[in-house]
């Protein structure tokens, strides 16, 4: 059993493989935290909740000045009864009051774990993998049932958090705020980590104390974004990548979201993680209910690795599904940066031969294939083939690649519709749009409303239109700008700022219809690269396109902070031609493998403009990359040196067994007279001897993790190794 209840004590201890969550109902039904961290045995609780009187914090009984919400660390605390701080829901009634006061009602403890309707979710294949703790909440004065619903995974420091709310007054509720959990530590000596960006330039990683009052990362872009990352994670001052504690907050979103931490005046800290209540309300009649996405909360006792390596266990294994959820993803090429629009079935045929000769295994066409798109002015709607590039139609291309021994892939952007576009000119209420208020282009384009259900299904129909046309295996699906003028023609004024959630829901149906139809596509989820790099799009397709920027430097920091919450399988990195489109760096060919390889190879060139001896390179590292794939994609992660650090870099992947691992290092800038390096290994068997491939030498895996590994003296920039180290029998 992971979750046990003290019903004389009224306490609820929730056991994962080395930690406990405990929470207790106190007083007249408040449900209050009382621990989160290493794992205890029983509940006898040596350092019980504590109270005083402590001036301006009200007291809901007045018999009890010393009882205060105010200072009372809880579990989904509501507006307007004596607790002044950030809640978890905020709910607007008929008659203009804002107040809810929520106490426990009932729980009951379920085997397995509850689909979460018409949302993504991590999951169990056998109830016995987890149990769920159902923790129901209500309102007396409005009927309001709210329930809590914690998942503990039986084998991981894991526990999931969701709510389910229902209105089962007489009277309509308007949800102005919702979050999807909230925990209250008793304690503010933690630093926050999380990972903001930009375009280009996503997954930073940012990591400071704690201040008093409120700090939160969000987007209100529609999108999960580029800016920022819907995670973020609380730690000691003295945690580290092996040491340490790690509390990891993931959200399992695809949309606008918050995450906030609001250290109060008793120095307690408040994490709140949700659906951003900016522009959101929903409207619930009697009787309709509503579901949030959910978090997955990690606990780690040894360092931000163990957490990253239970999020990239659970991400990988459960919230991934399919069939390409355990299989080994191909080497791709992508004509994008190689051609742009400008390309033709000859030219892109020349391309494909070239490749298929190097041993590349999936040529993906990108943008420029479909309506009179031959630039980013028009067509995105018009899902048929441009004739003109494509005389003989998307079939005979695929076939013609098929033959060349490679499998074919597509680039799509449903959610798109250009103003130049017979979608458009047929449908110009299709867009997300404003009345009487201009429409905001983004890179010449609109968003589709996918709150719509008849867009939705127009999309699906087109969409589906084409993947039946052709042999196709594998489909990138971009989604390049964020949302502006966010509204729906098909809701009702009291419902507008329900549209950016509805447009969500609507791409989870397109996107659960899709992979369900086709189980035998690969898709690969993109937003101007990592703008939509998030868990929700994880569960329709297994990996994502990491970042527009392919430049290897570059990557090493956007591939690292990446590797905080995402598996690196998940992750598609390629190599692309030099100077490099995005900042003019010049690297070597061997580095720019290097790098795509720490992730899911690719290549994204014109190989016709190759020299021979770049063509064999390619060979190459396809060759190895196919020896070290199962490993990389599947294997334990373990970061070993932090290029936000330090300029350099290095990760090695480790099997299931540790029988076989790959080690990366890159140093960026040469220095003249330099110092030696050596990077300890990690993650491997101590006990073992392992080889390395590429020097012939062998090692004890003591040797290589206490001792260190010495790395080639840096003769130049950006030099790099990658060495596979197999276990010596």
């Amino acid at each position: 059993m992971s979750i046990h209840y003290d019903s004389n004590n009224k306490i609820f201890h929730l056991k994962s493989k080395k930690s406990s969550y405990i929470m207790q109902v106190v007083k007249e039904g408040y449900l209050a935290h009382l621990y989160w961290g290493k794992k205890v045995r029983e509940t006898r609780i040596p350092n019980p909740l504590r109270f005083m009187d402590r001036g301006f914090s009200a007291n809901p009984d007045k018999r009890d000045r010393a009882f205060s919400l105010d200072t009372l660390p809880q579990e989904y605390p509501s507006y307007g009864n004596t607790d002044f701080r950030n809640p978890s829901i905020h709910i607007e009634l008929p008659n203009g009051a804002s107040i809810t006061d929520l106490r426990y009602h009932h729980h009951e403890i379920l085997s397995g774990k509850p689909d979460l309707e018409d949302l993504p979710a991590t999951y169990v294949e056998d109830d016995s993998e987890a149990e769920t703790l159902r923790l129901q909440l209500k309102d007396e004065e409005t009927d309001l049932y709210v329930s809590l619903f914690y998942t503990v995974y039986q084998e991981l420091d894991v526990i999931t958090r969701a709510v389910f709310v229902e209105n089962n007054g007489t009277n309509e509720l308007l949800l102005s705020k919702v979050a999807s959990m909230n925990v209250d530590f008793r304690e503010s000596q933690y630093e926050m980590i999380n990972l903001p960006g930009a375009h280009v330039r996503e997954r930073d990683m940012e990591r400071l104390p704690l201040r008093r009052g409120k700090q939160s990362v969000e987007s209100s872009r529609g999108a999960s974004s580029h800016q920022q990352n819907p995670f973020i994670a609380l730690v000691r001052p003295e945690t580290t990548e092996c040491t340490g504690e790690a509390y990891g907050f993931s959200f399992v979103y695809s949309g606008n979201f918050e995450a906030s931490v609001e250290v109060d005046q008793t120095s307690q800290s408040r994490v709140t993680m949700g659906i951003n209540s900016f522009d959101f309300s929903w409207l619930l009649e009697p009787g309709e209910t509503f579901q949030t996405p959910e978090v997955v909360m990690v606990y780690s006792s040894e360092g931000l690795g163990e957490m990253s390596r239970t999020y990239h266990k659970l991400y990988r294994e459960r919230l991934c599904r399919g069939a390409f959820r355990d299989q080994e993803r191909p080497i791709l090429i992508n004509n994008w940066e190689a051609t742009y629009f400008d390309f033709n079935e000859e030219s892109i045929l020349e391309i494909a031969d070239q490749a298929s000769k190097t041993g590349i295994e999936l040529f993906v066409l990108d943008d420029g294939w479909f309506g009179k798109r031959d630039d980013d002015h028009t067509s995105l709607g018009d899902w048929f083939v441009n004739k003109w590039k494509l005389p003989n139609g998307l079939n005979h291309l695929g076939k013609k690649i098929n033959e060349k021994g490679m499998q074919f892939g597509l680039w799509v952007e449903p959610e798109m519709v250009s103003v130049n576009s017979e979608l458009y000119r047929k449908h110009p209420d299709w867009c997300l749009h404003v009345p009487d208020r201009r429409r905001s282009e983004s890179r010449n384009q609109l968003v589709l409303d996918f709150s719509r259900s008849d867009v939705c299904e127009e999309v699906l129909s087109r969409i589906t239109s084409i993947l039946e046309s052709a042999p196709i295996h594998y489909v990138k699906w971009d989604m390049n700008r964020s949302m502006t003028e966010i509204g729906s023609k098909s809701l009702p004024a009291k419902r507008q700022r329900e549209t950016a959630h509805r447009y969500i829901l609507g791409l989870y149906w397109v996107l659960e219809k899709l992979t369900t139809r086709f189980p035998n596509i690969l898709f690969e989820s993109c937003s101007g690269g990592g703008g939509r790099f998030d868990p929700g799009m994880l569960y329709y397709m297994p990996q994502t396109w990491t970042s527009d920027n392919t430049d290897a430097i570059s990557r090493l920091r956007i591939q690292y902070g990446t590797s905080l919450v995402y598996p690196s399988g998940s992750m598609g990195s390629h190599v692309s031609e030099v100077p490099n489109h995005q900042v003019g760096r010049v690297t070597p060919f061997e580095t720019r493998g290097h790098v795509a390889m720490d992730g899911n190879l690719g290549y994204e060139l014109d190989v016709t403009k190759l020299s021979d001896e770049e063509l064999q390179q390619i060979s190459e590292q396809v060759q190895v990359y196919q020896s070290i794939r199962k490993t990389v994609q599947f294997g334990d992660l373990y970061r070993l040196v932090d290029p936000f650090q330090c300029q350099n870099y290095s990760t090695i992947h480790v099997n299931e067994n540790k029988s076989e691992a790959v080690f990366f290092y890159v140093h960026v800038l040469a220095e003249a007279n330099g110092p030696f390096d050596k990077v300890k290994l990690d993650g491997l068997n101590p006990d073992k001897d392992y080889r390395i491939i590429e020097t012939g030498e062998v090692f004890g895996g003591d040797e290589l993790m206490y001792m260190g590994l010495n790395v080639p003296y840096p003769d130049h920039d950006f030099k790099s190794v990658m060495w596979r180290l197999i276990e010596q029998q």
